[in-house]
């Protein structure tokens, strides 16, 4: 890996910390941390994309404050919203697997993040239902119209406002 690969990924990494700082109070909190997930992947592509949201990922897990509340530490990827955390992850290998099989192509990237996205959920919900429902049951229905229903919209839009983002970078920085 070269250390202008390496500069790009921490510069995602950051991205995605500082995008999980302007977030909205909730069960599962409103942030922009998507947005910063997709941008990574749509302008590092798969590999290198999905290497920054796993540095993301650690540098929560050994302590910094990189999660939304500007909170860290591996309890907080243990509560239940660590789930969702880590299918970040899921989104990322679902871009670089398509990627790889089908092309660079603007269909195969919406796709891809269409279905990572779809995995981010799934994986984040049943986290969240094993985890909540120690203390209290919760259905996976209800846990649907709590963690992923009112999120689609939002997502939708920050996928639009990444791809954007990745257009007009790209026209001024060679990323490659």
């Amino acid at each position: 890996m070269k250390t202008k690969d390496m500069a790009y990924i921490a510069l995602m990494a950051v991205l995605i910390s500082v995008c999980s700082w302007l977030s909205v109070p909730a069960a599962i909190p409103f942030t922009m941390q998507t947005f910063a997930v997709f941008t990574a992947l749509l302008l590092l592509g798969g590999r290198r994309g999905s290497i920054a949201v796993a540095v993301y990922i650690a540098l929560g897990a050994v302590g910094l404050p990189v999660f939304s509340g500007f909170a860290g530490g591996v309890g907080k990827l243990m509560g239940p919203s660590g789930g969702y955390i880590f299918g970040f992850v899921l989104t990322g290998l679902c871009y670089w697997l398509g990627e790889k099989l089908l092309g660079r192509k603007l269909w195969v990237k919406i796709i891809s993040l269409i279905i990572g996205l779809a995995l981010c959920y799934a994986f984040g919900t049943v986290w969240f239902v094993k985890v909540y429902s120690a203390a209290k049951p919760i259905s996976y229905a209800s846990a649907l119209g709590l963690c992923v229903f009112p999120f689609i919209i939002p997502d939708a839009a920050k996928m639009a406002l990444a791809f954007l983002t990745d257009r007009v970078i790209r026209r001024h920085v060679d990323i490659e």
